[in-house]
C-alpha cells in the first residue's frame, strides 16, 4: 500500500556511510528507511498516494547521537529535586540504572529535538568510582520504555578528581587516585570470583551463590556483553583506564578525554574509542587545563575512533551541532566531524544496527535541516523519529 510510505524528496541527502546525493530521495515504510539514493534513479519513484515532505533546498541527514549525556536523570530548571545522577552513598554502584531515574518531561529531553539529537546515551554521573549504567534512548517517548533502545549499553565509571574528592570529603575510600583504582579493582576480583562459583554450580540451584546485584552487572563488562565507559580527563587517569582494563580484558571507551591528544597514538594501536567532550566550558578544574578544541583534529589524524558530546546539562544539548562546527574551525574534517555525531556514537553506544546513518533497514532517524548542520544560522525544520515528525517549526 502506498499510503504507508513517506516519501522525502529533492534536498541534499548525507548519508554519512555511503554517498551524497545533492537531490536525493529517503523513502521510509513502517518507521524504517527502505531505500535512499539520487532522485532521478527510477527504482525511487515515489509510489502513487505515499506521503511527500519536499526538502528541496535543505539538508537531510540521519538524527545526531549524543555519546554522553545525563538528560532526563539530571533536570534542567528544576534544582535538587531533579538531580538524580549520582548516588553518593557508595563509591561502588554497578548496579544503578539511569533509566530507574530518567524522566521524560525533562526540558533537556526535548531541547535535544530541536538541536537535532534524536539518540541519547544517558548515564550515571562521575561521583562515583563504578557508577552505574547508562541506557541508550530516543528523545522522544511518553516513557522510558517507549524512549528505550538499549537499556545496558555502558558501565559508567570515573577516574581522577570527581570520586577523591566526593569520598575525601566523606574521609572514606576512595580519597586518592590509587583508593580510586583499588576500589574498582576489587570489584572486578569479586565480580572475577562469583563467575567461577555459578561456573562451579553447573544450574544446580543448591550450588549457586546468593544473587548480587553488583556483581551481575559487572559480570556482563567481564564477559564483553557491554563496555565500560571511563570518565577520565587526564592523561594519567587514561593511562590507568587502559591498565584495568588490560588486567580485567573489559571493553574500554573513553569518556571526555580532555588529554587524549596526548596519547592518540595509543588510542589508535589499540582500537579504543574516545567520547569527546564537553568542549566549550572554562576550566573549572585541574583536569581541564590543556582542554582543546583542537584535540578531536589530532585524533583523527592518530586514526582514533571518537564521537563528540556535550554532557548535558554541562553544555546544552542542542548545541551539540554547534561543538562539531568549533571543531572544524581548528582543523577537523567537516565529514569526519558528521560521523562523530552519527555513526561512531551509534557504535559506542550500542545501536550502529538501527541509527547513525541513512541506508535501507535502519530506523527512520531523519533531520531536515534549512542549511548547513554546522552553520550557527541553520536550523532542524522537521525532525523525525521512526519516520513520525516529532519536532517541527510548523509546530
Amino acid at each position: 500500500m502506498a499510503d504507508d510510505v513517506l516519501a522525502i524528496t529533492g534536498g541534499r541527502v548525507v548519508t554519512v556511510t555511503g554517498p551524497t546525493y545533492e537531490r536525493g530521495t529517503v523513502l521510509v515504510r513502517e518507521g524504517r528507511i527502505v531505500a535512499v539514493g539520487p532522485a532521478d534513479d527510477p527504482a525511487l519513484a515515489v509510489p502513487e498516494g505515499a506521503q511527500r515532505i519536499d526538502a528541496s533546498g535543505r539538508w537531510v541527514t540521519p538524527g545526531f547521537v549524543d555519546a554522553h549525556n545525563h538528560s532526563g536523570v539530571h533536570e534542567e530548571a528544576s534544582g535538587p529535586a531533579g538531580s538524580d545522577a549520582n548516588e553518593l552513598t557508595d563509591p561502588v554502584t554497578p548496579q544503578l540504572r539511569a533509566i530507574d531515574a530518567v524522566n521524560p518531561e525533562d526540558e533537556g529531553i526535548r531541547d535535544a529535538l530541536r538541536g537535532g539529537v534524536t539518540t541519547l546515551w544517558v548515564t550515571p554521573g562521575s561521583g562515583n568510582a563504578i557508577g552505574g549504567q547508562g541506557s541508550t534512548l530516543h528523545a522522544f517517548g511518553r516513557t522510558v520504555e517507549e524512549m528505550l533502545l538499549e537499556e545496558f549499553s555502558g558501565l559508567k565509571m570515573a577516574l581522577g578528581e570527581n570520586p577523591k574528592r566526593v569520598y575525601g570529603e566523606q574521609k572514606r575510600t576512595p580519597s586518592t587516585r590509587m583508593g580510586t583504582a583499588y576500589v574498582i579493582r576489587e570489584a572486578f576480583v569479586r565480580a572475577q570470583e562469583y563467575m567461577e562459583k555459578l561456573e562451579r554450580a553447573q544450574g544446580d540451584p543448591e550450588k549457586r551463590p546468593p544473587r548480587d546485584l553488583k556483581l551481575e552487572a559487572l559480570a556482563r563488562v567481564l564477559r564483553g556483553e557491554v563496555p565500560v565507559r571511563n570518565h577520565c580527563h587526564r592523561a594519567d587517569d587514561i593511562r590507568t583506564a587502559l591498565r584495568l582494563a588490560d588486567e580485567f580484558g573489559y571493553r574500554l571507551v573513553i569518556d571526555h578525554g580532555t588529554e587524549s591528544h596526548k596519547l592518540a597514538d595509543e588510542l589508535a594501536r589499540r582500537d579504543v574509542p574516545v567520547a569527546w567532550g564537553p568542549a566549550t566550558t572554562s576550566r573549572s578544574k585541574v583536569e581541564l587545563r590543556d582542554r582543546s578544541l583542537r584535540t578531536p583534529r589530532v585524533l583523527a589524524e592518530a586514526g582514533v575512533r571518537f564521537a563528540i558530546m556535550t554532557d548535558h546539562p554541562v553544555i546544552p544539548v542542542w548545541l551539540l551541532r554547534i561543538t562539531a562546527g568549533l571543531a572544524v574551525g581548528e582543523g577537523l574534517d567537516e565529514e569526519v566531524a558528521l560521523r562523530a555525531l552519527t555513526v561512531v556514537p551509534a557504535e559506542i553506544t550500542g545501536v550502529a544496527d538501527r541509527v547513525g546513518s541513512l541506508e535501507a533497514g535502519k530506523l527512520a532517524d531523519i533531520v531536515i535541516w534549512d542549511g548547513h548542520p554546522f552553520e550557527v544560522r541553520s536550523h532542524p525544520e522537521r525532525v523525525l523519529i521512526e519516520g513520525r515528525t516529532v519536532w517541527s517549526t510548523e509546530a
